[in-house]
């Protein structure tokens, strides 16, 4: 008799691993699926101007209040719906279509960056406008990106699953080089007003892509019937499994302390270098140069493992502590190339471990509480760095944003040797690797 299948929460697709070395012609494979090529163009044009409208809002808040602090406030208005409902728009994203949920929420977004641009546009904006936009726009991110995350997988299938998230955070990253760029020269020639018009027709122009995209090439999985205790469930099932728990605290080490990086940003360019909005946008492009070479390297990663994650997160740690110590706008700006490389082969890392060690049934579920310590510790991260960035030290608030990550990744670090009687091993004579970590003897 053949014995009935595990329950749910039990069931796990293992963690894929590329034994062999990609040839360069397959590292972006994924874009061989004419779906996720066509929903990759339409993300690519979508985040050049979401990073235009993200920039040119917190110039505004900066010019409009002259605080650092109100430009962390907007920040966390933005992520705070996330931190309070991220788990209910994942149960809806395992619920619901994924793609009808994300037509619904780029039709809102356009919405929204339609009235921004008006007002700005006519002279009429004043600072609470910018925080009821962005608080709204943050209850639309609590349905978007949860179904975005798990659309993924309905677009490429499971076998190209890992590289389309490497290739996302790719188009992300070219996206976060190319918007601030954009957005640094529309701020200082026409206004912020522009930017967020663009924005606005992006959203529309992902609308129509998803318009058009083959329904019956979508690897769509059958949607998770209504119960009782389903965000329970999906807490459960997160705690139990190491792949998800361990990269799921440093995420809200990361999240709360080190990405509110372009508030610092803001007060580097007005306060410590006086470089204006051009300046500003400049820096905000040099981090996205290095995320993108990041984002380019994790698609070469061969192997998913847990202490990838934990070393990436300490180093980008290490790399912002850096950045707080040099004396030059040069050595600054080299600093941060490093830093948002680092960051990206984190934050891909932790994507694709959570992801893939997740049954699809639960996926939005466990992929909402990733997004919501993402996105909600960014609600209370910002306020908090823009804070001792204004009140104490710009310096001072970067030193706190890659310390206080550097440490909790060191302490996971040993937590974990411990927990794999781990050692580290020094070989000078080996060329190959002369640190590596093995397990310990009997």
């Amino acid at each position: 008799m053949t014995p009935p299948p595990p329950p749910l929460a039990t069931v796990t697709q293992p963690v894929a691993v590329v034994s062999e070395r990609l040839p360069w012609r397959h590292t972006f494979i994924s874009l061989r699926v004419p779906n996720f090529r066509l929903f990759a163009t339409g993300h690519f044009i979508a985040v050049i101007a979401i990073w235009m409208q993200r920039i040119a809002q917190d110039w505004l808040v900066l010019q409009l209040s002259g605080s650092v602090t109100a430009v962390g406030f907007t920040v966390a208005l933005q992520f705070l719906p996330s931190l309070l409902l991220g788990p209910w728009g994942g149960m809806v994203a395992d619920r619901f279509s994924k793609r009808r949920i994300l037509i619904l929420c780029q039709s809102a977004a356009a919405i929204l960056a339609a009235a921004l641009a008006a007002l700005a546009l006519t002279g009429r904006i004043e600072v609470w406008h910018v925080y009821v936009i962005a608080l709204v726009l943050g209850l639309v991110t609590v349905l978007d990106q949860p179904a975005r995350q798990v659309f993924v997988h309905e677009l490429v299938g499971p076998r190209y699953l890992r590289n389309a998230i490497s290739v996302n955070s790719t188009t992300f990253q070219l996206g976060g080089l190319i918007g601030p760029a954009i957005a640094g020269v529309l701020l200082t020639a026409v206004g912020a007003g522009w930017a967020f018009a663009a924005n606005a027709a992006a959203c529309c122009s992902t609308v129509a892509m998803l318009l058009l995209l083959r329904r019956d090439e979508l690897f769509v999985s059958a949607p998770a019937p209504k119960s009782k205790g389903m965000l329970r469930e999906g807490l459960r099932y997160a705690l139990s499994k190491p792949t998800i728990y361990w990269p799921w605290l440093m995420v809200g080490f990361i999240s709360v302390f080190a990405m509110s990086l372009p508030v610092l940003l803001a007060a580097f360019a007005d306060r410590v270098y006086g470089i204006g909005a051009g300046g500003y946008g400049m820096l905000n492009a040099l981090v996205a140069l290095g995320a993108l070479t990041g984002a380019v390297a994790s698609t070469r990663r061969r192997q998913l493992r847990l202490r990838s994650v934990v070393l990436a997160a300490g180093m980008y740690g290490l790399m912002l502590c850096l950045s707080a110590a040099v004396p030059t706008l040069p050595l600054f700006g080299a600093a941060l190339v490093l830093s948002g490389f680092w960051c990206l082969m984190f934050l891909t890392a932790s994507n694709q471990l959570v992801q893939t060690s997740s049954n699809m049934g639960i996926r939005g579920r466990v992929m909402s509480l990733y997004i919501m310590v993402l996105i909600g510790g960014q609600a209370l991260g910002g306020p908090m760095i823009g804070f001792i960035a204004e009140h104490v030290d710009p310096h001072a608030g970067l030193l706190v944003a890659g310390g206080v990550p550097a440490l909790a990744a060191a302490t996971v670090a040993v937590v974990l040797a411990r927990k794999g009687e781990l050692t580290l091993k020094v070989d000078l004579r080996n060329r190959r690797g002369p640190l590596r970590v093995v397990r310990r003897a009997a």
